[in-house]
């Protein structure tokens, strides 16, 4: 199984994705294409690598002579770029050279991308799923940013995929589905809220219902459903509180001598709670309901984000996700 890394789109340039390449082939075993321009991504392997590394890990490269902007428009990239390298990374699943992406780059391009290349499954709406950090066990919410507007059908599908989605990689049986809402009554919500319920209810899915955003992280359920738009919003902002406390706890630990002393013998907690909020560790979010596995991940993900999302493409490709999806989906079709 070979993951196919866009290498030259990143906030923090080709450096760390080649860093986080060479320690996915390194850690894992998992051969990687790094795909981009060779004269730019061939220095920088040969730093990274010992002289054994460089006949022994598996790790090619892929040439690629042009890169997708992050400020660029998706439709303009897939028209105009035909061998950025986004396109070439997908192409190279297309023929059969590789068996997932992950990439850093543009999200809106990356998504058209593998839709246009790779194809979506029939009458679905393809969603960014991602990972959250609990009391308990991390939960998956669907869609974080794909969809701004949606219908009742696409938040169904959410709900297929996701459940799916944690069954097969979480190994959680029937896991719990609720539908992000302002209130946990079922007469609390918008229109696209309160219809996607009854579809939900009347559905064979474990669905209990409303949650509300404070519920997200108490662990008690497994896929948290909404829009793309609302999601997002929620990724972003839990992302950035989770940033801020660790900020403002560090300024505190630095504020007085007792204050450091005390982080002194609290050292490994803290860095537990670090690893357990830290996006890194999951590497990128899966974009579920193309025929293949797509990982997107932060612009700036650094070297480990890099390294986790590559295990997790290669665990996704390995468990032949992408077809159990596609079989669910027509199940789910059949079923309503």
């Amino acid at each position: 199984m070979v993951v196919a890394l866009d290498a030259m789109a990143s906030d923090h340039g080709p450096s760390v994705l080649v860093q986080g390449a060479v320690a996915a082939a390194r850690d894992f075993g998992i051969p990687v294409a790094l795909v981009g321009n060779k004269d730019i991504l061939e220095p920088l392997i040969e730093k990274e690598m010992t002289p054994t590394e460089r006949l022994s890990l598996p790790v090619e490269m892929v040439h690629a002579t042009q890169v997708v902007a992050m400020d660029e428009s998706p439709a303009e990239a897939l028209r105009k770029k035909k061998d950025s390298s986004i396109q070439v990374a997908f192409d190279l699943v297309k023929q059969g050279r590789a068996d997932a992406v992950v990439s850093a780059g543009n999200s809106g391009a990356t998504l058209a991308t593998a839709m246009f290349t790779l194809g979506r499954i029939k009458g679905v709406r393809p969603a960014i799923a991602t990972m959250f950090p609990t009391l308990k066990k991390p939960s998956l919410m669907i869609d974080v940013g794909a969809n701004v507007d949606c219908k009742p059908s696409h938040l169904f599908q959410f709900a297929v995929m996701g459940s799916l989605f944690v069954q097969e990689v979480l190994h959680r049986p029937a896991p719990r589905i609720g539908i992000l809402s302002i209130g946990e009554e079922g007469s609390k919500g918008n229109q696209l809220v309160k219809q996607t319920r009854d579809l939900l209810q009347e559905s064979t899915l474990n669905f209990v219902g409303n949650v509300e955003g404070r519920d997200c992280f108490t662990g008690d359920v497994d896929v948290v459903v909404c829009d793309g738009f609302v999601g997002n919003i929620c990724l972003k902002l839990s992302e950035g509180l989770a940033e801020a406390i660790l900020r403002m706890l560090k300024a505190e630990l630095e504020s007085s001598f007792l204050a450091t002393m005390g982080y002194g013998l609290a050292r490994k907690a803290f860095r537990n709670f670090r690893k357990r909020v830290d996006y890194a560790e999951y590497g990128g979010a899966p974009l579920l309901g193309v025929k293949g596995v797509a990982i997107i991940c932060h612009g700036r993900s650094a070297s480990k984000a890099i390294r986790n999302a590559i295990r997790m493409a290669h665990g996704l490709a390995e468990s032949k996700l992408a077809d159990k999806l596609e079989t669910a989906m027509s199940d789910a079709a059949v079923s309503r």
